[in-house]
C-alpha cells in the first residue's frame, strides 16, 4: 500500500511539474510575443514618421507666408520628437545609431527655433532655405533605406527578437537584414559632414557639456589632488586614486577617490582639467541623527561656497531628506536672480559637514558673473502681459534660459489662480511671455481610511 501511495505521489509530482513547465512556457511565449509586437509597432511607426518628415520638409520649401510656414515647421518638430521616441523603443542600444538620432535632434532644433520666431520680422534666410533643401534630401535617403528594411522584414517574416538576441550575444549573423539595414541608414547619415548644413544650422547646435569658456591653465594630476584636498579639507593621511576621463568625453576632467584611513570614509570628486574647477563632490557616510536645524545647515552651505570664492549668493530651494539638508543656491546680482548660475550643496544635519556639492550648472552657464542687462520695459508694462485672472503676490527681475536655450532677462512674477501658484516670466526686452511654471502643491496626507 505504501508503494502505491508513493507511486501516486510521484505521479502527481511529475504531472504538477509538467503543468508548471507548460504554464511557464506559455507565460514566456506571451512575454516574447508582446515584446515582438511592440518592436514591430515602433519600427513601422518610425518608418511612417520619416515618411511624414520628408513630406513636411518638402512642403516648407514651397511656402512663403508666416501663417503657413510656422505651423508646418512646428509640425516638423513634433514629427522628429515622435521619431526619436520610436527609435528609443527599438532594441538598438548595442548598435551604433547615434548619427541618425543626432540628425533627428538637429532637424527638431532647427524647425523649432524657426517656428517660434516672428517670421514676418525675421523671415528665413537664403542659407536657411538651403539648409531645408539639404535636410529634405537627407530625409529622402533615410526614408528609402528604412523602406528597404521594412520590405525585406515583411517579405521574409523577420523577427525583432532575433535582432535583440543577436546584439546581446554579439553573434550577429552575416545575413541579418534588419541589422544590416540599420547600419546602412547610419552610414547614409555619416556621409554628410555638419558643414554641409551651413553656418546657420551649425550655430544652432548646443553642447550642454561644453566648458570651453572656462579660464585658467590645464592642471596636472598632482595639482588636481591638491585642489581636491583643499576643497574638501582632507588630511594627508588619505589614500588617493585618480584617473583621467576616457576618450570621447566632451571635456577633460580628473576623477579622484579618497579614503580616509582614520574614519574609513570614502569620498569622490571630479575636477576639470582646464582651470581645476570642482564639478561635483560626494562623501558616503551614515547620518543617523539631526542635531542642527535646516536653516543652520543652509547658512553653513552658503558659508562653504563663500569660503571657496563664490559671491552674491541666495538660497533658492531647500529640502530635507532623512537627516540630510539639500540646498539649491543661485547667483543674485543686485537683487536679480541668475538662475543658470546655480549650485547644489548637501549638508549632514548631525554636525553640519558638507557631504555633497555640484557645480556643473554654474560652470556650464556663460552668463556674466558681474552684471546683468538693463530692462527695456517697465515692471508695470510687463505686468500687463499677465493673465488678468492671476493675482500677483511677488515680483522681481531674473535671468533664465528660455526654450531656445538663450539667457534672457525677465520680470519674474509669483501669482495665484484659484488654489494654484504660478511663476511667470515676462521678457524684460520684448514683453513676450517666456515661461510659466506651476508650483507644486503640498502633497496630501492620507490617513488610514476605514
Amino acid at each position: 500500500m505504501f508503494r502505491g501511495i508513493l507511486i501516486a505521489g510521484l505521479s502527481l509530482a511529475v504531472a504538477g511539474t509538467t503543468i508548471w513547465g507548460y504554464q511557464e512556457h506559455r507565460e514566456k511565449n506571451a512575454v516574447l510575443i508582446n515584446a515582438e509586437n511592440n518592436y514591430q509597432r515602433a519600427f513601422h511607426e518610425l518608418t511612417y514618421q520619416i515618411d511624414l518628415l520628408h513630406d513636411k520638409i518638402g512642403t516648407t520649401l514651397a511656402m512663403n507666408s508666416r501663417q503657413s510656414l510656422s505651423p508646418t515647421l512646428a509640425e516638423v518638430w513634433r514629427i522628429t520628437s515622435q521619431a526619436h521616441s520610436d527609435v528609443g523603443q527599438l532594441p538598438l542600444t548595442l548598435l551604433p545609431f547615434n548619427k541618425t538620432e543626432e540628425f533627428l535632434a538637429q532637424v527638431g532644433d532647427f524647425s523649432y527655433r524657426a517656428a517660434v520666431r516672428d517670421l514676418d520680422k525675421d523671415p528665413l534666410t537664403e542659407e536657411e532655405y538651403a539648409t531645408l533643401k539639404q535636410l529634405y534630401g537627407r530625409a529622402e535617403e533615410i526614408q528609402d533605406e528604412l523602406r528597404k528594411v521594412q520590405h525585406v522584414a515583411m517579405e521574409n517574416n523577420l523577427r525583432w527578437m532575433d535582432v535583440e538576441l543577436a546584439l546581446v550575444s554579439g553573434k550577429q549573423q552575416g545575413d541579418n537584414a534588419i541589422i544590416d539595414g540599420f547600419k546602412t541608414v547610419e552610414k547614409t547619415v555619416e556621409g554628410y559632414d555638419e558643414t554641409d548644413l551651413g553656418v546657420a544650422f551649425v550655430d544652432m547646435k548646443v553642447n550642454d557639456n561644453s566648458y570651453d569658456h572656462l579660464k585658467g591653465k590645464t592642471i596636472t594630476k598632482n595639482e588636481a589632488v591638491k585642489v581636491a584636498k583643499k576643497f574638501i579639507g582632507l588630511s594627508n593621511d588619505t589614500q588617493v586614486q585618480i584617473t583621467e576621463n576616457a576618450k570621447g568625453s566632451d571635456y577633460g576632467f580628473y576623477s579622484i577617490s579618497f579614503e580616509d584611513k582614520k574614519t574609513n570614509q570614502i569620498s569622490n570628486m571630479d575636477i576639470t582639467k582646464k582651470g581645476g574647477h570642482p564639478l561635483w563632490y560626494m562623501l558616503s557616510r551614515d547620518v543617523k541623527s539631526q542635531e542642527i536645524s535646516l536653516n543652520d545647515a543652509a547658512n553653513r552651505a552658503v558659508q562653504f561656497l563663500k569660503d571657496h570664492g563664490f559671491k552674491d549668493l541666495e538660497v533658492f530651494e531647500s529640502a530635507q531628506y532623512d537627516n540630510l539638508g539639500v540646498f539649491t543656491i543661485i547667483k543674485s546680482l543686485d537683487g536679480v536672480r541668475v538662475y543658470p548660475k546655480s549650485l547644489k550643496v548637501k549638508v549632514a544635519l548631525d554636525n553640519g559637514q558638507i557631504v555633497g556639492f555640484s557645480n556643473e550648472d554654474y560652470l556650464k552657464s556663460v552668463t556674466s558673473d558681474t552684471e546683468v542687462a538693463k530692462p527695456s520695459i517697465t515692471v508695470a508694462e510687463a505686468r500687463e502681459k499677465i493673465n488678468p485672472q492671476v493675482e500677483v503676490m511677488e515680483e522681481r527681475q531674473a535671468v533664465i534660459i528660455n526654450d531656445l536655450n538663450e539667457a534672457v532677462l525677465c520680470y519674474e512674477f509669483m501669482g495665484t489662480l484659484d488654489k494654484d501658484t504660478y511663476r511667470i516670466f515676462i521678457n524684460a526686452e520684448t514683453g513676450q511671455e517666456e515661461k510659466v511654471e506651476k508650483m507644486k502643491n503640498a502633497e496630501p496626507i492620507y490617513e488610514d481610511l476605514v
